[in-house]
């Protein structure tokens, strides 16, 4: 076989592997858009998030899209790795904001994983359950009053009733988990 034959045979096979990799990289970048989406979803429903929160999330959403938009624009539809790094660090600031810096949110998602690993490991009854998940709830609903009182934010003295809560839902998902009664 000539040269040119054999490079015109390899031609669509490193074309292909430029398209797999290019792929295998941008769907990240999507999931983590999904995931941003999901995770304010959540936050709309159990209440963390006002409307306002919810709309200036959004709004920054939108202007990551819209600049990965523009770069991909500038590229042929594709992302450099300066692009990638950028969109994933202006990810990690915008999940940051989503719940707060961690402050509220993640321990109230601390104490939802705990409680899904009692029912997973047969810890906790449905009745066991149903407690922890409407005290949860309460928690959630005190803060959701909470940002409405204070045009969507937290007070320090906020921050410290609602630590309090947690602490104490903690020790009853804990409690619950080692009673050995499954009531």
């Amino acid at each position: 076989m000539s040269g040119a034959g054999l490079i015109a045979l390899c031609m669509p096979v490193a074309f292909a592997q430029s398209q797999s990799t290019t792929t295998t990289n941008d769907p990240t970048i999507q999931q983590r858009k999904e995931n941003q989406q999901d995770r304010i979803a959540q936050g709309v429903q159990s209440g963390q998030l006002t409307a306002g929160e919810t709309k200036n999330l959004e709004t920054k959403e939108a202007g990551l899209n819209k600049e990965e938009h523009t770069m991909r624009s500038g590229d042929d539809g594709h992302l450099t790795s300066a692009d990638r790094t950028r969109l994933n660090n202006q990810q990690n600031r915008l999940s940051n904001q989503i719940y707060g810096n961690g402050e509220i949110g993640q321990p109230q998602e601390n104490q939802q994983d705990r409680i899904a690993q009692g029912i997973k490991n047969g810890k906790l009854s449905p009745g066991e359950t149903a407690r922890l998940e409407n005290q949860q709830q309460g928690i959630n609903r005190e803060v959701s009053g909470m940002r409405q009182a204070n045009g969507g934010k937290l007070t320090g003295a906020d921050r410290r009733a609602v630590n309090q809560q947690q602490n104490k839902a903690s020790r009853s998902i804990y409690n619950k988990k080692h009673d050995g009664s499954h009531k």
